[in-house]
């Protein structure tokens, strides 16, 4: 991992706010995530997660802030433009498009190349990771199981060749053997395609074990960040996110924003 920090962050996001119409969202967040490397945003249900991905993705607009990717600002760039600079966004609650087939589903996220011969491989290789989605490749994409669609979401992303994979709550509405399996898969594409991940994630434990950095996010602003292997370790963070409640901790103790890694 060291090595990994040594390097320039290919995503720098700096004190970035999002609003929805007059609702602010995010306050001031900033966060990095290096080559190679798996960082997971974790939060209570509206703390603003999938907002952040939204804004690096440009889904939505930041009214203040820099997003800077591979040093390049994108801020308030489009979403094509984005996908086209080397970031893939697999959203919450898959998205898919029902009505086509799982090979046409593929076809769409590679919309934007024309290497043929690359892109079939390519495809193979989301084959390889989720051979159920080569069974069901002539299958629409809206009569396939929830688990089915969400490797299928996940594929569609790797199709644009990303540097950078956005995904967000990749384990909602899945049975826990169907889980382990996605992020068993989640972590080879990382090791074995170098693709860096930006993880949003309601299942704690399971994106700690994954992920080797980690920003916690409480009411759009974030308040604590730390390797994931010390964030495990802290009592706050097992009880109210591991469900490990340490008698001797009493109260929530509010958060106070700490750079443990620089």
């Amino acid at each position: 991992m060291s090595a990994i920090l040594n390097t320039e962050a290919l995503l720098k996001v700096s004190n970035i706010e999002t609003f929805y119409g007059p609702i602010q969202a995010i306050r001031g967040v900033s966060l990095e995530v290096h080559p190679g490397q798996i960082v997971t945003v974790l939060g209570a249900n509206g703390a603003g997660k999938t907002t952040i991905l939204k804004t690096i993705s440009g889904v939505m607009d930041p009214e203040r802030g820099q997003v800077n990717f591979d040093g390049h600002d994108i801020q308030r760039m489009s979403p094509d433009k984005v996908m086209r600079r080397g970031i893939c966004h697999s959203p919450e609650g898959r998205e898919v498009f029902p009505f086509l087939s799982v090979h046409e589903n593929l076809v769409m996220g590679a919309y934007s190349r024309h290497d043929r011969d690359e892109v079939a491989q390519d495809m193979e290789m989301c084959y390889g990771y989720f051979p159920r989605l080569k069974e069901r490749q002539h299958q629409r994409a809206g009569q396939m199981s929830g688990g089915e669609q969400q490797m299928l979401a996940i594929s569609r992303a790797l199709m644009g060749r990303p540097k950078l994979l956005l995904l967000d709550e990749p384990s909602l509405g899945l049975s826990p053997i169907l889980v382990t399996q996605i992020f068993d898969i989640v972590r080879r594409i990382n090791r074995e395609r170098g693709v860096a991940i930006l993880l949003v994630e309601q299942n704690a434990h399971i994106a700690l074990k994954t992920a080797d950095y980690g920003y916690i996010i409480e009411v759009g602003r974030i308040v604590l960040e730390d390797t994931c292997a010390r964030l495990m370790d802290k009592d706050d963070i097992k009880e109210f996110y591991l469900g490990q409640k340490d008698e001797g901790v009493r109260g929530r103790r509010r958060w106070k924003r700490k750079k443990l890694w620089r």
